[in-house]
């Protein structure tokens, strides 16, 4: 995931409850490293926290808080798709009864990319079926960058949100097993003209009459190297919309196709740079947002970032920590 970007509050803090205080992410303790995470609550109680990189790393834990334990690998053979080895952005979902994993497959600051699906029904190391490649993909040729993949199940339609940077946040309808697309064409939900066009790594979820689309924005890395000007490091934003496939709005009005987007969570405190997020309905706690941050009483690597959560609070039907 990779972006760059300075975002403009606007009227977003007329309608928005005045929270630049932003609450501290919640605790954690254990395997706490965290990029681009996927969470998810079994059944049984157990959590399973997924990370971008390698065969994507497997960590459980009994609480939100922990102590995580890093358990394994979804993939640690790699990918059947171009033999990858280095695998991006899960994002994992129940669907009747399977569980199922998605993933990108891309190297950094490139359009040739892919997703890919595998499954299980336990969520555990070793239990992971590969099934390759959706139908998702891209090269130059294409509006959109194929990665960082977000399923959601709208009655009984799936949707598989994507995109990163180029004309950013894309959708297409999958088919009815979630395996692959239906052969229809993607379309665009969301795109920000200035700059690089910098979002990515999109979230929807519905509560209470509305989808909600997450996004990050700005950049997402290396900012022990060289750290990005005020402003311009990573964000969550987000619109929303009645409808999961057009018509979202951010807290002003303002089209998320033509560049709107209210901020959602961006650094504060010993905070910097929160994306790559996602939300999770917990059984004690509600909604909850996920993300990785970088602690600056840490470092700023991206080998240093954390894992961070927030139970999600709400004003005039939007979001906020």
């Amino acid at each position: 995931m990779f972006c760059f970007l300075k975002p403009l509050l606007g009227a977003a803090l007329a309608v928005l409850p005045l929270v630049q205080a932003y609450s501290d992410p919640g605790a954690c303790s254990g395997a706490c490293w965290a990029h681009d995470p996927a969470v998810i609550e079994r059944s049984d109680g157990t959590y399973f926290k997924f990370n971008t990189g390698g065969g994507i790393e497997i960590a459980t834990a009994s609480s939100l808080s922990g102590p995580w334990t890093l358990v394994g690998y979804v993939l640690p053979d790699g990918s059947s798709i171009n033999s990858a080895t280095d695998l991006w952005a899960p994002d994992v979902t129940l669907v009747d009864g399977v569980y199922h994993l998605y993933y990108a497959v891309s190297t950094f600051g490139s359009q040739t990319s892919s997703i890919g699906l595998a499954t299980s029904s336990t969520l555990e190391p070793g239990s992971w079926t590969d099934k390759g490649a959706t139908g998702v993909a891209s090269t130059s040729a294409k509006a959109y960058n194929a990665i960082d993949p977000n399923l959601i199940l709208v009655g009984s339609t799936y949707y598989l949100n994507f995109g990163s940077f180029w004309h950013d946040i894309y959708q297409v309808v999958l088919n009815s097993a979630a395996t692959e697309t239906a052969g229809t064409a993607a379309y665009n939900i969301e795109y920000d003209s200035a700059g690089t066009h910098p979002c990515e790594g999109s979230y929807m979820f519905y509560y209470s009459g509305y989808y909600y689309l997450l996004w990050s924005h700005g950049i997402c890395c290396g900012y022990d190297t060289s750290k990005p000007a005020a402003g311009d490091e990573y964000m969550i934003k987000m619109c929303r919309s009645t409808s999961a496939t057009s018509g979202f709005v951010d807290s002003s009005g303002t089209a998320c196709t033509s560049s709107g987007g209210s901020i959602l969570l961006e650094s504060h405190g010993t905070v910097y740079g929160p994306g790559g997020q996602g939300v999770f309905t917990d059984s004690s706690k509600g909604l909850v947002l996920y993300y990785h941050y970088a602690d600056t009483t840490v470092g700023l690597a991206d080998a240093d970032y954390k894992f961070g959560w927030n139970a999600l609070k709400w004003s005039n039907g939007w979001p906020y920590v």
